[in-house]
């Protein structure tokens, strides 16, 4: 089950109104993150096991990735869903049991907050690293400390959402309820990514730098 974020979602964070549409990578980017998480759940509460719902979802981004392909559109956001579904479907087969597909994404979830949380540590927040190239910032912004704040706590916020994400999954795991497991992790992927990310824009939205000194010309000799 995917866990990428939204095409285009990065440049969210830089308009002066939020756009949820972009956010998510419009409505065809939230129809691909939800389809193969929806077909999972749906084919585990038809048939059980783990065959049958894995090769569902398989199936289902296989056949998104495809039509993309057809129609000659970019096809980043769906070969992200394909290797993200391969990860969950190779897990869940080698383990014999649906539950288990739902692992590699708490491992992806996991690893980035704790990158995320570096990041602030050694104050260079990563959601200030975002902002500071697309604008053309370069590490200016770590002069400044409005605009260290701010992208601290941006970030900091965005690792709260990840926690968020397994504080709700990880008991579902591990009590085997697949079936909810699927739909919280449904709720808690792209819909809950562009909650936080309107967070993250308000946060950062105002940070502004002054223009970079222009460099003094040498004085003739």
């Amino acid at each position: 089950m995917s866990e990428r974020p939204a095409t285009g979602s990065a440049a969210s964070l830089l308009g002066d109104d939020f756009d949820w549409a972009d956010a998510i990578g419009g409505w065809r980017g939230l129809a691909e993150s939800v389809a193969p998480g929806a077909i999972f759940v749906a084919a585990f509460l038809g048939w059980g096991g783990f065959r049958i719902p894995v090769l569902a979802a398989v199936a289902t981004v296989v056949i998104l990735a495809t039509v993309r392909l057809i129609q000659r559109t970019p096809v980043t956001q769906a070969l992200g869903g394909l290797l993200g579904v391969a990860v969950g479907a190779i897990w869940a087969w080698r383990a014999g049991d649906a539950n288990e597909y739902f692992v590699p994404g708490f491992w992806y979830t996991g690893v980035y907050a704790v990158a995320m949380a570096i990041s602030m540590v050694v104050r260079w927040p990563a959601v200030g690293i975002v902002v500071g190239l697309l604008k053309g910032w370069g590490s200016r912004w770590r002069t400044s400390p409005r605009a260290m704040r701010r992208f601290q706590a941006a970030t900091g916020f965005y690792i709260a959402t990840q926690a968020v994400k397994l504080a709700v999954q990880l008991p579902l795991y591990f009590a085997g309820a697949t079936a909810a497991l699927g739909t919280a992790k449904l709720a808690l992927g792209l819909p809950w990514f562009a909650v936080a990310l309107f967070v993250m824009w308000r946060l950062v939205r105002n940070v502004e730098l002054p223009e970079a000194p222009e460099d003094q010309p040498r004085p003739t000799e």
